[in-house]
């Protein structure tokens, strides 16, 4: 297992599995042997000797965890607070419950990007391939028919060409999209560069803006489950959804909204975290001292809202590429199948 590569999905995991063998009475030593004796990996078992040999020279678990290097500082944070707060199985659980929350979101949102992708490509590919190779095969028809087709495709044709004329400098700019791209992948302080730009730019629109909401109460969530006061949950949810300066400005907001006197389903409304349903739901689960509750439900809603969200934005998506390219290939060719129908007919 790489240093760099915990996924979200085995976060959720170990800490489940942890919070398992510890509400059956395992102490946190023992806990971590077992789950060490049953690890596939080579890497893994090295992870959880380290835990164990911090744990055995007398470190608390969240400074075992913050040794290893490759936990989530978020994780090491809420692990420290429930272990302060005697909530550490608690903590462990809605631990694994906002891994797994994170895991299905970005699945969700890979899966939904991924096919639009590959359908844009193939559109491009089956334009090119008709500009470049079909529409030269089409003019020389023309030519020996003593004609020539409709300015359209000639000036197609001549794009084709001119496509073919610059086919090196088009593959060395596309060589260097794949390297900045590999680059972006494999240095993470570029790859932590390129997404915070560009989630200040689009940060606070449309899905995006969902997502981060649904971080948020997710992260509340998890706050309020380790035990934390109203305070501390909200910083500890600001700095873990945060980061883009639309959502920063929103968390803000809420935070001022709060020292002025509101509520917190009032402040996170009136910033535009909540939207008000949900607002109405965290002030009624307040007023019932049910507020860890009321955020847990509208975090799992929140989800629901975002996958949602995402479906509706590729179920658009899909039907326009298809509607789009349909159009371009159909004007391409009737652009040469309508002139060489007339010169058939008038030789008929």
């Amino acid at each position: 297992m790489s240093k760099k590569t915990l996924s979200n999905n085995y976060l959720s995991m170990l800490t489940k599995e942890l919070a398992m063998l510890l509400e059956a009475g395992m102490t946190l030593h023992d806990s971590l042997q077992i789950m060490q004796d049953d690890e596939p990996s080579a890497d893994g078992k090295a992870m959880m000797q380290g835990l164990i040999d911090a744990l055995e020279g007398g470190d608390p678990f969240s400074t075992a965890l913050a040794a290893s290097t490759v936990f989530p500082r978020y994780m090491v944070h809420m692990v420290e607070i429930g272990e302060k707060t005697g909530r550490l199985v608690q903590t462990l659980n809605a631990l694994a419950d906002y891994y797994d929350r994170q895991s299905r979101l970005a699945v969700t949102i890979k899966s939904s990007v991924l096919y639009p992708a590959i359908l844009l490509v193939l559109m491009i590919v089956v334009v090119l391939i008709l500009i470049v190779q079909v529409l030269p095969i089409f003019n020389d028809v023309f030519s020996r028919l003593g004609s020539q087709m409709s300015s359209l495709a000639i000036n197609l044709m001549n794009f084709g060409s001119w496509l073919g004329d610059a086919a090196v400098v088009i593959a060395i700019i596309i060589a260097a999209i794949f390297v900045v791209a590999f680059l972006a992948w494999a240095i993470r302080a570029l790859r932590e560069g390129l997404k915070k730009t560009f989630m200040n730019i689009w940060g606070g629109r449309g899905i995006f803006d969902r997502v981060a909401s649904s971080r948020f109460t997710s992260a509340m969530t998890l706050a309020m489950a380790s035990g934390l006061d109203m305070d501390e949950a909200m910083d500890v949810a600001f700095a873990i959804s945060g980061g883009a300066k639309p959502v920063d400005a929103k968390h803000k907001k809420a935070a001022d909204l709060m020292r002025d006197g509101n509520t917190l389903a009032d402040a996170l409304s009136k910033a535009g975290i909540l939207t008000s349903q949900d607002g109405k739901m965290l002030s009624i689960g307040s007023k019932g001292g049910k507020s860890d509750e009321a955020m847990a439900e509208i975090a799992r809603r929140g989800d629901i809202g975002v996958q949602d969200a995402i479906d509706r934005l590729v179920g658009k998506i899909e039907p326009t590429l298809v509607i789009i390219s349909s159009v371009i290939i159909g004007v391409i060719l009737l652009s040469v199948m309508l002139p060489l129908m007339g010169i058939m007919t008038s030789i008929g």
